[in-house]
């Protein structure tokens, strides 16, 4: 039960973190894997990349499809509506930091 919690509230986070990394650079989904392990988050290609698509739908990310090395790789990066979000949720973080950090 607690694990089935803690997914949820953990999701909502790592939207803040591709939301954020899209803003700095173009993203994609196997860098933003290992950057997420980086920050203890332990998820798979099929939890991102239905993420991905689902706030690409929302108008929050805009992809574009590069050749790698002969390979079709999506990068994604923030749109406009994706930079309001992003600060939305960073004004509401801090709030709740500020509040729960004691």
């Amino acid at each position: 039960m607690e694990d089935k919690v803690l997914r949820k509230l953990f999701l909502g986070f790592i939207h803040i973190h591709v939301l954020h990394h899209a803003k700095e650079q173009p993203i994609f989904g196997s860098w933003m894997i290992e950057e997420l392990k980086r920050h203890g988050y332990t998820i798979g290609p099929g939890t991102l990349y239905p993420i991905l698509h689902s706030m690409e739908s929302d108008g929050l990310l805009i992809r574009e499809e590069r050749n790698v090395e002969g390979k079709i790789r999506k990068y994604y990066s923030i749109t406009e509506k994706g930079e309001y979000v992003l600060l939305e949720a960073q004004k509401k973080a801090y709030e709740l930091f500020k509040e729960i950090k004691d």
